[in-house]
């Protein structure tokens, strides 16, 4: 079948490889539609990040070259013995969890945050850009009637986004504010319209993302080119947001995401970084301010499907892109890194 599979930073290659074969307990899928993420796009501007390279992961037991992939949508074309909870010709989507099951975090039932963490499309085990994939039934999850599979491939960045505003200290009737209105971003701001937010700000330097935050539920779009996005959100929110979600994975945003917050305010970093970030830890000690870490998702992809059939993260309103396997370097990753207004590409794997 074919395959994109990454090499090495800048260097991911559509081949043909062997049609995996599903065993005892697994769901064999014929891929769909896979979403482009910022950590793939990470994994190909600047990685290794979550790809092994020097050992084999704990999880998946491979190494690079790996089939990358990880935000996808299909319809299951064979199940292993044993497996119950999906059928041949059922549309799902995949938790592309690699966890160990064995270390403290995951006994306690909070996976994605496993010693061992990987993903499956970052961290072997197969992926979304290909023609068929292999997932234990653990991870598959049925699609509800009227969902589209283009709508599916969407699951996954929601739920990226939806876990970071369910951890957050946010309650109904706060302001928020989202540094970074990507595809990730604007999916918060969906969150936190869903979570009773009554204010949410954006802080962005593209134009047409700026635009998207707006149609999404922004109440304004600060360009911190043009002025002190500090300052700004704080005129707007009379003193500070009660929450900033930090959604770029650039150092200097970091200082300007926890400054924007009131007092005992929260800053929820959501992005991966690829370099170190500082700040001024007296401007969280002093005004009692806090800063939380997330990663992925844990037991929200049913939620996050839900709130989709009521509306929320529509495709329609996010893609702005569709391009074939073949086509995925110049076509994807290379037009994501030379043009941000982009929001999100997705991949066919016809």
């Amino acid at each position: 079948m074919k395959a994109a599979l990454w090499y090495k930073a800048k260097d991911i290659r559509v081949e043909e490889i062997q049609e995996p074969v599903v065993t005892s307990g697994r769901v064999k899928i014929k891929v769909e539609w896979t979403g482009i993420c910022g950590s793939d796009l990470h994994e190909y501007a600047a990685g290794p990040i979550f790809i092994p390279v020097d050992q084999p992961h704990y999880v998946s037991k491979e190494i690079a070259p790996i089939v990358m992939g990880h935000e996808f949508s299909g319809i299951v074309s064979e199940i292993g013995e044993g497996v119950t909870k999906v059928k041949v010709g059922d549309k799902v989507v995949v938790e592309p969890i690699l966890a160990c099951g064995e270390c403290e975090a995951c006994r306690k039932g909070k996976y994605n945050i496993c010693e061992h963490l990987g993903f499956h499309g970052l961290s072997g085990g197969g992926g979304g850009f290909s023609e068929y994939t292999v997932v234990d039934e653990r991870w598959v999850h049925k699609m509800p009637e009227g969902l589209s599979l283009e709508q599916g491939s969407l699951v996954e960045p929601a739920a990226v986004a939806l876990h970071a505003v369910r951890m957050s200290k946010l309650k109904a009737g706060d302001k928020a504010v989202v540094f970074g209105v990507g595809p990730i971003g604007l999916l918060v701001i969906e969150a936190l319209k869903a979570a009773g937010a009554s204010e949410i700000y954006a802080v962005e330097l593209s134009k047409e993302r700026g635009a998207k935050a707006l149609e999404l539920g922004a109440k304004a779009v600060i360009n911190p080119a043009q002025e002190d996005a500090v300052t700004r959100i704080k005129e707007l929110t009379d003193g500070g947001a009660d929450v900033a979600f930090e959604v770029t994975g650039v150092p200097v945003v970091l200082k300007q995401a926890i400054d924007s917050t009131a007092f005992e305010g929260e800053t929820v970093i959501v992005s991966i970084w690829e370099t170190e970030a500082s700040f001024q830890p007296n401007d969280v000690v002093l005004s009692e301010r806090s800063i939380k870490g997330i990663i992925a998702y844990r037991d929200i992809f049913p939620a996050v499907m839900e709130l989709m059939v009521q509306g929320y993260f529509q495709a329609e309103t996010l893609v702005t892109k569709r391009i074939t396997l073949d086509e995925i370097v110049e076509e994807g990753f290379e037009t994501l890194i030379k043009d941000k207004d982009h929001i999100k590409i997705l991949v066919n794997s016809k």
